[in-house]
């Protein structure tokens, strides 16, 4: 396809997996991530893959280093098409066992960072009335859970300041489109990087899935941004349904379960906190985290979801055959009883 495409976070995880995914497409890649190791391998992969990369070192907590990087990104390729907001960290502990300084943190890479990227991308989208920002947000967008409320807080303000940013680029009938594509728990590197004070290694929530999931959503929000979000995976569905309609059931279900499903007695991570320094700055750890065993490689529920318009009209097709066939019996019906 040839566009533009601008990844935050791009190294690792869901970002890592997007990347491959796009350049598949044949499009032109730069990648925003801070770690040099994990950069060059991205950058690779992207190259096999069929696309064109351009890796750029970016810490996103810095928006001057955002804008310069979206600068090099116009310099190099041309006009950014579209722009995905993912780069994240986080800390994993009770609330009052996380510092000022770490909430600091985490609150400027997974909320400023993405408001900085949007701000970039915004700059250049809007005087020439097209190109797309895809947020990539979480069940916990919608639904904070115990031992991570630096990341909740952040992915909630995340979707307040998106529904803000789509109001007004509705008013004036703005051609830019944002979307944000809410994902389950996924296996990605996180669980080895994040800053942990549990008592043993931390883990997704199960059901866990892939970043490819991820991706394939990510680069379907892309191609159709007029959907104000997507959900991916049952699990996200549950989530957001459950906290819509019963809340107060959820805060008693999660304070029972939610400490337990997040950790797993494994081998500790060898890899460093990546909360003030890259993990992937020496040494590249890819897309997959420690899980591939139990990880999921597909949803039903996004195939459905991404499929929907042609099963629907599958089906009005289907109604309307089984329609025209019962009134054609009662005509038959009709004509047996004539005289």
């Amino acid at each position: 396809m040839d566009r533009v495409v601008v990844i935050t976070g791009a190294t690792g995880g869901v970002g890592r997996a997007t990347a491959r995914a796009f350049a598949e497409k044949g499009d032109r890649v730069a990648l925003l991530a801070r770690g040099e190791a994990g950069l060059a391998a991205a950058a690779e992969e992207v190259r096999q893959a069929g696309g064109t990369p351009l890796p750029i070192p970016v810490d996103v907590a810095d928006a001057q280093q955002v804008e310069e990087a979206a600068t090099a990104v116009e310099t190099a390729f041309g006009p950014i098409d579209v722009w995905v907001n993912d780069a994240f960290t986080s800390v994993f502990a009770p609330v009052d066992e996380i510092t000022a300084d770490e909430y600091r943190r985490v609150t400027e890479v997974t909320y400023l960072g993405y408001v900085y990227g949007t701000l970039a991308a915004l700059k250049r989208m809007k005087p020439r009335n097209r190109g797309t920002v895809v947020q990539v947000g979480s069940a916990l967008a919608h639904r904070g859970i115990p031992l991570q409320s630096a990341y909740c807080a952040a992915k909630h303000a995340i979707k307040g300041f998106t529904e803000s940013l789509r109001c007004e680029l509705m008013h004036d009938h703005s051609g830019v489109h944002v979307t944000m594509v809410h994902l389950p728990a996924m296996n990605t590197p996180q669980f080895d990087w994040l800053l942990s004070r549990l008592p043993l290694p931390a883990q997704p929530v199960p059901p866990i899935y892939q970043p490819e999931v991820a991706a394939k959503a990510i680069v379907h929000a892309a191609a159709h941004p007029r959907r104000r979000e997507y959900w991916v995976g049952g699990s996200t569905v549950g989530t957001i349904l459950g906290e819509k309609f019963a809340g107060g059931v959820l805060d008693r279900y999660l304070a029972r379960t939610a400490y337990k499903a997040q950790q797993v007695d494994r081998t500790p991570p060898h890899s460093g906190p990546n909360l003030w320094e890259a993990a992937d700055r020496r040494l590249d750890h890819g897309a997959h985290g420690a899980f591939d065993d139990t990880a999921r490689p597909r949803s039903r529920q996004w195939w459905l979801n991404s499929h929907r318009g042609a099963i629907l009209a599958g089906a009005a097709a289907t109604t309307a055959l089984l329609l025209r066939r019962r009134a054609h019996r009662k005509g038959d019906h009709a004509d047996d009883r004539a005289p």
